[in-house]
């Protein structure tokens, strides 16, 4: 069996369902639909006010949610580098696995080796557009896109004010000055050529807007425009009436709050984890999550502009949204602020397909990979996925086929982690120091009780440790064992 069926067909107890109408081509051949992919950073999926979190005021999104398909289950399947998101969106823009995808975007240098997802549109006679975050290198980003708008790189460093050796890390601590709504600290604060300074969430939304208003309005060709916002990356900073939205006595700490993480988990010191003090704080936490939640809904705002110019010219009748975001966000969670980790926090992210011929508030509570979008998405426009797409479609589970495509998902995390994750449960595996979790997904959403050690569960530790090594092997990871 090829690599890539077989990856199509892991969880092989997919179970058919009553089947509803089909939407295997959302319109006509004659009127292929628009593709308008909003994407984020560092959004975990617990972010979205109407759907699983009330604390975080996004109505825009809040409307994709209303109007569209909510996958709950969506998942990032790791990196080979400390930052997470280079690897995701390799992922996503090949189509193809994490041990594959490195040589596939040409991250190593040189060309990329296969087909993107934004060259396959575009060859398929699609006019397509970028603009903000792209995180692989520029032969990539060329390839993909015949209208490349502003962008920027993997983040957009702060600066400390002037005088003062305050900046965005280790906060809350005594004499640190640094504020997010201070235009003047660089960071998401983008200065112009005329002087003014936009927000980067503001200028990626501009250029959408221009756009559309410009070029997508005249044109008799569909679009597929790329959306990739910085937000709610840090530097956490928004304009000060974001901040004033959650005011810190309103701020909630997570239950699986921790002052510090239980042992060392990998790259215990890397940059993400220096944003806050050690041991870490309520204070400190609601700080962060202040600051993470405004960026949010600024960002929010941003989206329902673009979204509310995309009704206006009349295109949105014929336009596929696609909201999600590279991965998710620790934020204080188990003692921790980065991503690079195997909690749901961090490997799960929002994922929202709104549009004509998909079925309104509807919630998919399947496990899914965020790459699926592409060949996802090619199917909806009647475009031959290409061969060295691994990844398998999302359309079965919208059509209402299957109600699973993987009976297990697969995480990694450079050398330090391994992760299999059923429905119900989560083998998390630490190979550099020999510590093992296991969680009860159904019990403990969280992920506060560990189970690994108690003897009623180690037939279950061993039958997701066998299922690990499948998925290890599957991959080609190179610690299979």
């Amino acid at each position: 069996m090829k690599r890539r069926e077989a990856l199509k067909t892991l969880g092989a107890g997919a179970t058919a369902l009553a089947l509803r109408p089909s939407l295997a081509q959302v319109v006509s051949e004659k009127k292929r639909p628009n593709f308008l992919f909003l994407f984020t950073d560092d959004q975990t999926f617990r972010s979205i006010g109407s759907l699983n979190n009330p604390a975080v005021k996004t109505p825009n999104i809040d409307r994709l949610v209303k109007k569209g398909v909510t996958f709950t289950h969506c998942f990032n399947q790791g990196s080979w580098s400390p930052a997470v998101c280079i690897c995701s969106r390799a992922m996503l823009n090949t189509g193809q696995t994490l041990y594959h995808c490195e040589d596939g975007i040409g991250q190593n240098g040189g060309e990329p080796t296969v087909p993107l997802w934004g060259e396959v549109l575009g060859n398929a006679g699609y006019e397509t557009f970028m603009t903000g975050k792209w995180h692989n290198r520029e032969p990539s980003l060329q390839r993909s896109f015949k209208h490349i708008g502003p962008h920027g790189g993997g983040m957009f460093p702060s600066k400390a004010p002037e005088g003062s050796d305050a900046d965005p890390y280790m906060r809350p601590r005594p004499g640190n000055t640094w504020a997010p709504d201070d235009t003047s600290l660089d960071g998401h604060w983008r200065k112009q050529e005329d002087g003014s300074i936009v927000h980067s969430s503001e200028l990626w939304a501009d250029a959408s807007i221009e756009f559309l208003e410009n070029h997508a309005k005249e044109s008799t060709d569909p679009f597929f425009m790329y959306v990739a916002f910085h937000a709610p990356h840090d530097p956490r900073q928004s304009p000060t009436r974001f901040i004033d939205m959650y005011p810190l006595g309103s701020i909630e700490i997570p239950p699986n709050y921790l002052p510090e993480h239980p042992f060392d988990q990998g790259h215990h010191w890397l940059r993400d984890e220096m944003l806050a003090p050690f041991p870490r704080t309520e204070e400190a936490v609601k700080l962060h999550l202040q600051e993470y939640y405004a960026i949010i809904s600024h960002a929010d705002e941003q989206i329902g502009r673009i979204l509310d110019t995309l009704e206006k010219n009349g295109q949105a009748d014929n336009t596929v949204i696609l909201f999600s975001a590279d991965h998710g966000l620790a934020v204080g969670q188990h003692g921790l602020m980065g991503k690079q980790n195997q909690y749901d926090c961090s490997v799960r992210m929002p994922l929202i397909l709104a549009g004509p011929g998909l079925e309104s508030g509807e919630k998919i509570d399947s496990m899914v990979y965020l790459p699926s979008l592409f060949p996802t998405a090619c199917e909806m426009a009647g475009v031959e996925i290409p061969e060295t797409v691994e990844f398998p479609s999302l359309m079965p589970l919208l059509n209402g086929e299957t109600d699973s495509l993987h009976d297990a998902v697969f995480g990694a995390y450079m050398d330090f982690q391994r992760m299999v994750r059923t429905d119900r449960y989560k083998l998390i595996e630490y190979p550099h120091n020999g510590e093992v979790q296991l969680f009860d997904l159904k019990k403990d959403p969280w992920e506060q009780y560990d189970l690994a050690e108690n003897p009623s569960y180690v037939k279950l530790r061993n039958e997701l440790k066998q299922k690990l090594v499948e998925l290890q092997d599957e991959l080609d990871d190179p610690m299979v064992n």
